[in-house]
């Protein structure tokens, strides 16, 4: 399953998805992933959650993200749920050029069974592409 949430730049979407996944990870049999482009957030986590922070990984587009995902899973086959904050600043990429990573991700989220939430800049939730409007939430 992929869940996408888009909002407005300060909107609160951080911290919604915080609180998700800190939430999830007390009831959840699998194990739970966060990814972030900065460490800002990672103290906000529940303990039990890994954080990942991208910027130390020189994770720049979206060949090298997909590997994340990738390894990620290879490392821990008990990861149920991924939550990637700021997804547009990782992968230093319009977000409409990304159809190809998207294609990929749902692959992977089949292919494994994880569960992959999402949190996107938009200004104008019309201005996105179908590709992604399917997994908005």
């Amino acid at each position: 399953m992929i869940q996408v949430f888009c909002a407005k730049r300060g909107s609160g979407k951080s911290k919604k998805l915080i609180e998700m996944a800190n939430e999830v990870s007390i009831n959840s049999k699998g194990d739970t992933v966060y990814i972030d482009d900065d460490s800002r957030r990672m103290m906000q986590l529940n303990k039990k959650i890994r954080f990942v922070d991208t910027e130390e990984l020189d994770i720049v587009d979206c060949d090298s993200f997909y590997g994340l995902l990738c390894g990620v899973v290879s490392q821990n086959y008990d990861v149920e749920n991924i939550y990637i904050d700021a997804l547009s600043n990782i992968i230093n990429k319009n977000i409409a050029e990304s159809i190809t990573l998207f294609k990929k991700i749902k692959e992977f989220s089949q292919r494994f069974n994880v569960n992959l939430f999402i949190n996107l800049n938009c200004e104008c939730l019309e201005e996105l592409p179908d590709f992604i409007k399917s997994y908005a939430a």
